[in-house]
């Protein structure tokens, strides 16, 4: 059972019908994504435990696998004592939801470097917490992703404002937000965790460029000094070490010099890791699936330089075009994913295109070329 019906998610539920599982695709509105592919469906608000209880005791799941943050995971906490399976684990899933979790557990119980960060629950502790992490910051809404509510205060001038951003970009609603100080940091990656029967393996590192919190584009690899690369996965293995359960993580860390600092791990693919549905020989989708059946993943074979391009829509539509596919993928080694998303309301991604050269330029740059040639209409 799908907990989120995303791009993400729907490349989950093709792996695992690869493995002869039955897909249930839940979501907060029809037609997303995964349920194009799924055996069923199920729309209803997954942040109302009434209902998520009620639409997981009817299908009796042997796997719930949340795929977004907008649940209400205490309720999986308590299903899962009744002895329901949840992916990787439902405590992973409650702390990862919320930043304040998962970040007090990084640094004040396992010791990992983090930037430096206060909490607030209103605009007073706000304004105070903006005062003792300093100027320049970034702020976010503890429940939120993909840059949702997301904002950097500049000046004093910006704070009223981020106050507002956040209040009003949270996924469950206004409430609590994290203040972080700025990092000084030479790149930032994403480092692909898989943990399974087998043990932990690592995928090479994902290095991407995100705007305004959200990713536009990811490589594979992101060069790294050993030093560096072996700091990395010592960070990644004792968070998820912590969080437990098999499955894949998605643990996002800045990166100085041979200096790692962690900022934070989705317990699930990540979007930057669309990169490996051409990079590798087993996406972050088929690792998923595999290692959550409980079946060994003992290695992970990379193939060779690739990037991605998300391909993201503005507007206010239920209709869009994409044309001119035969310009894009006219070039050898170029690949597109359209996700098949119903609706616009704002800024979307809508699809992502895959590329694969000799080096991450020459990736990176037959990516943008690809992009480039596509024609989007917002009708």
């Amino acid at each position: 059972m799908l907990l989120g019906s995303g791009e993400l998610g729907k490349e989950v539920a093709i792996e695992l019908q690869r493995m002869g599982v039955e897909v249930v695709a839940c979501d907060k509105y029809d037609s997303a994504p995964a349920m194009h592919v799924a055996d069923s469906r199920r729309v209803f608000s997954m942040l109302d435990g009434d209902k998520l209880r009620e639409a997981i005791r009817e299908e009796q799941p042997s796997h719930i696998i949340p795929e977004v943050e907008a649940i209400a995971t205490p309720v999986l906490v308590e299903l899962e004592k009744e002895g329901y399976n949840v992916t990787p684990t439902a405590n992973a899933a409650l702390l990862t939801m919320n930043r304040e979790g998962i970040r007090r557990l990084a640094a004040e119980q396992l010791g990992v470097p983090t930037s430096d960060y206060r909490f607030a629950s209103d605009y007073d502790e706000f304004v105070e917490a903006v005062k003792a992490v300093g100027i320049p910051c970034v702020v976010k809404p503890v429940m939120s992703s993909s840059g949702h509510g997301q904002s950097v205060i500049k000046s004093e001038s910006d704070i009223e404002n981020s106050w507002r951003i956040a209040q009003e970009g949270g996924r469950a609603g206004a409430g609590r937000v994290i203040v972080e100080g700025f990092v000084n940091f030479d790149y930032e990656i994403t480092l692909l965790t898989v943990r399974s029967s087998s043990g932990t393996v690592f995928c090479e590192p994902i290095g991407h460029i995100q705007v305004d919190g959200d990713y536009r584009y990811s490589w594979q690899p992101q060069m790294m000094t050993p030093e560096a690369k072996a700091a990395a996965q010592d960070v990644a293995r004792k968070v998820t070490d912590a969080l437990g359960g098999y499955g894949i993580f998605g643990v996002e860390l800045f990166v100085k010099g041979n200096d790692v600092i962690f900022s934070e791990v989705s317990p699930r693919p990540h979007d930057t890791g669309m990169v490996t549905m051409i990079s590798q020989d087993l996406s972050e989708f088929a690792l998923h699936a595999r290692a959550l059946l409980g079946l060994p993943v003992p290695s992970v074979r990379f193939l060779g330089a690739s990037a991605s391009r998300a391909v993201v829509v503005e507007g206010d539509t239920c209709e869009i075009e994409m044309e001119n596919l035969d310009k894009v993928l006219e070039e050898p080694g170029v690949q597109m994913r359209i996700f098949g998303k119903p609706e616009i309301k704002g800024h979307r991604r809508m699809g992502v295109i895959l590329a694969t050269a000799d080096t991450v330029e020459e990736a990176r740059a037959k990516a943008e070329r690809a992009y480039d040639k596509l024609k989007v209409t917002v009708k």
